[in-house]
């Protein structure tokens, strides 16, 4: 409980912690966050990583110039772009025999099947779409990979889901992240990215368990005489 409480705390005050990571690595501050980003979307064993909310927070502090926003853009541009085709990869060489073996732990089964639901409701656009869904945007080149999705086929999206993720929350950052009101209430604002983020994943939970409880009440035959 204390290392989630610590967890979530860390992600309300990114910010702070961002702002001190530049001040005492100054240009590798950008090697920290190309590691972040392409851990989160590369590695299906560390799909906790804070994405949305530390690409805004460092948006936020390119608006003051404590980075450079052009700079910022093309590093954790290619970070998730190459975090997503090394995931692509694992899922399409090892993919199967992690979900065939039910002795690994370390890497949630259930997250994954909800990904494959969500490939298989959206096909290729799952790529786009699953970047802004967090914890699945992890999962879905995986998928992608298992599913021996076409790697010519793959990589477009791929770089368009990148691009548009990337571009959303480094500039919604840089223009809004330091007016008066989001500064004041910036934990706040993180809350709602954070809410805002699952909002297609919720969506897509509800009406997949509406559809169920429909095909149950159609399977329930009819006392009429």
């Amino acid at each position: 409980m204390d290392i989630l409480i610590n967890f979530i705390n860390e992600i309300m005050h990114i910010d702070t912690y961002l702002t001190l990571i530049v001040q005492q690595y100054g240009v590798l501050s950008y090697v920290i966050l190309f590691l972040i980003i392409f851990c989160e979307t590369g590695l299906v064993i560390t799909p906790f990583l804070p994405g949305d909310s530390m690409l805004f927070a460092a948006g936020a502090l390119a608006g003051i110039g404590s980075m450079n926003i052009f700079t910022l853009l093309i590093v954790v541009y290619i970070a998730a772009v190459l975090g997503d085709t090394a995931n692509y990869h694992l899922g399409k060489t090892i993919g199967k025999k992690i979900l065939e073996n039910d002795t690994i732990k370390f890497i949630d089964k259930d997250y994954l099947k909800k990904a494959q639901i969500f490939y298989e409701k959206h096909g290729s656009m799952t790529i786009v779409i699953g970047r802004f869904i967090p914890i699945i945007r992890t999962f879905v080149p995986f998928v992608a990979g298992i599913s021996k999705m076409n790697y010519s086929k793959f990589i477009p999206y791929n770089i368009l889901g990148g691009g548009l993720w990337v571009s959303l929350f480094l500039g919604g950052g840089y223009f809004f992240g330091n007016l008066s009101f989001v500064k004041t209430h910036f934990s706040y604002m993180l809350i709602a990215i954070m809410i805002i983020s699952l909002l297609p994943g919720i969506i897509v939970f509800m009406q997949e368990k509406s559809k169920k409880n429909g095909d149950m009440q159609n399977d329930i035959p009819s006392t009429e005489i």
